[in-house]
């Protein structure tokens, strides 16, 4: 269930890529957004803080949720990246919380006008080509490796693009004098960011609770009819614990069966196993399939 170094170096490598590059953007739309009044561009800042810091937070869970099982933590410290990407939701949580007050405030007050200079379209239209390089990056990455963590950080740097684009379209109609439209793109960014903190929490809080994951009792099912001398499965189990997946599984045999026969057929469904799911730790119960004079008997 180990990853080998290479798998592991690319994960670091894209995780601090990432950090880097939400320095470059949080640094960027902060001065910017100071300099021109912009709530849009500053709400965008306060984003990109917090991405940051999730960002952050996605580097060392990724160092150390592949380190392997140890005598405090049998089945390893993969949920730690489950935990890094709940905690990636509640800064995106504060983050819209924040955009959603300043934004209602000025609509109400009236202190809409902000000064769009050319450098206000430069950083909002850079951080667009920085968040979608980055977003494709960290996804390719995630799945590669079944990475919660990189999933979450590619989901940020993927917002990020939506909601500068509609403050890009902020500043286009602030350029014009419709002033107001500006707290409106911020509110819309506050909307995706809500959207985006349901989706993460979500999955994260269902791998923290090991909710079994979709479609693996299908899968398990599907491996155990192409294995000559197993004649059942039942009592599947499956949970999460970041990229890990751990399995449980019964299985009839033969009653006839030897015991190295029942050793072979159960190690030939558990490589076939491996072969359709990455990362997975299998425990195989062996029981004998019991014929109908059997289960007359037990009946009786």
């Amino acid at each position: 269930m180990s990853l080998d170094n290479s798998a592991v170096h690319e994960k670091k490598r894209v995780a601090l890529f990432s950090v880097f590059a939400a320095i470059f953007l949080t640094g960027s739309k902060l001065f910017i957004g100071l300099l021109t009044g912009s709530l849009g561009i500053l709400s965008e800042a306060l984003h990109s803080c917090l991405d940051l810091v999730a960002a952050i937070i996605t580097y060392f869970s990724v160092r150390i949720s592949d380190k392997p099982a140890d005598e405090d933590h049998h089945f390893g410290h993969g949920k730690v990246e489950n935990l890094s990407a709940l905690m990636e939701t509640f800064l995106l949580l504060i983050t819209s919380i924040w955009i959603i007050y300043e934004a209602v405030h000025r609509l109400l007050t009236g202190n809409v006008k902000i000064e769009v200079t050319i450098w206000s379209y430069v950083v909002v239209a850079g951080s667009i080509l920085v968040d979608f390089s980055r977003s494709r990056a960290l996804m390719k990455a995630a799945k590669a490796h079944n990475s919660q963590a990189l999933e979450a950080d590619a989901i940020h740097f993927s917002t990020d693009i939506w909601s500068s684009s509609v403050v890009l379209l902020g500043l286009v109609c602030s350029n014009f004098g419709f002033y107001y439209a500006d707290p409106v793109a911020a509110l819309f960014v506050a909307v995706i960011v809500i959207y985006v903190c349901y989706t993460l929490g979500r999955k994260a809080v269902d791998a923290l609770l090991d909710t079994a994951p979709a479609d693996y009792v299908e899968i398990i099912e599907s491996i155990a009819k192409n294995v000559p001398g197993l004649t059942s499965v039942h009592d599947i189990k499956a949970r999460m614990a970041g990229a890990d997946v751990f399995l449980e599984v019964c299985v009839h045999l033969d009653p006839s069966s030897t015991l190295e026969e029942a050793h072979r057929i159960s190690h030939t469904f558990e490589e076939l196993i491996h072969e359709k799911i990455s990362r997975c730790k299998v425990h195989i119960h062996q029981e004998p399939e019991e014929s109908d004079s059997d289960l007359e008997r037990l009946k009786v």
